[in-house]
């Protein structure tokens, strides 16, 4: 029973590690997305050995796939807990006045706006880049300030100069 837990065990932190080095890997940190992956081959060879060695327990082998299985959504969270890159956030709203970007610039966002003409009339379009871990709180802060706003965010895959980039950067 305890080669059944150790092999969940292993499982689920080689997956785990799988899902953050490729997650590295496309948002381009190839550094460390090399130095984890020399861990997780280490942490996948030896699991597998477990399971390769025992092949006659079923229940080995079930620990290996369901191990799998947990550390796909273990590496899902930890990812959305470390929200590692940057988003942009394209706002529409019906208040064409000045108030919402100034009040958002005063908040330190950088924000680019402009008017636009929507099917029911004039109407402001916001662009806002900022951290994958602000994004609660920028949506938070928009809405309270104009709860029917239409919000939609994307991650730009590289960007260069700009607001953001001369206080993150």
């Amino acid at each position: 029973m305890i080669t059944v837990i150790i092999i969940l065990g292993i499982q689920l932190v080689y997956v785990s590690f799988f899902t953050l080095r490729m997650i590295l890997m496309l948002k381009g940190r190839v550094f460390f997305a090399s130095l984890l992956s020399s861990v997780e081959v280490f942490v996948y060879l030896t699991g597998l050995s477990l399971v390769i060695n025992s092949l006659n327990n079923p229940l080995n082998v079930a620990a290996y796939c369901g191990g799998y299985a947990m550390g796909v959504v273990l590496g899902s969270k930890i990812e959305e807990w470390m929200a590692l890159g940057f988003v942009t956030v394209e706002v529409i709203t019906r208040d064409t006045s000045r108030s919402i970007p100034e009040q958002l610039r005063n908040r330190g966002y950088g924000v680019t706006n402009w008017l636009a003409e929507g099917r029911e009339g004039s109407r402001q379009v916001l662009k806002v880049l900022t951290k994958r871990r602000n994004l609660a709180l920028l949506q938070e802060t928009i809405l309270s300030m104009d709860d029917k706003a239409f919000i939609v965010s994307y991650e730009p895959k590289a960007f260069n100069g700009g607001f953001l980039a001369r206080r993150v950067l």
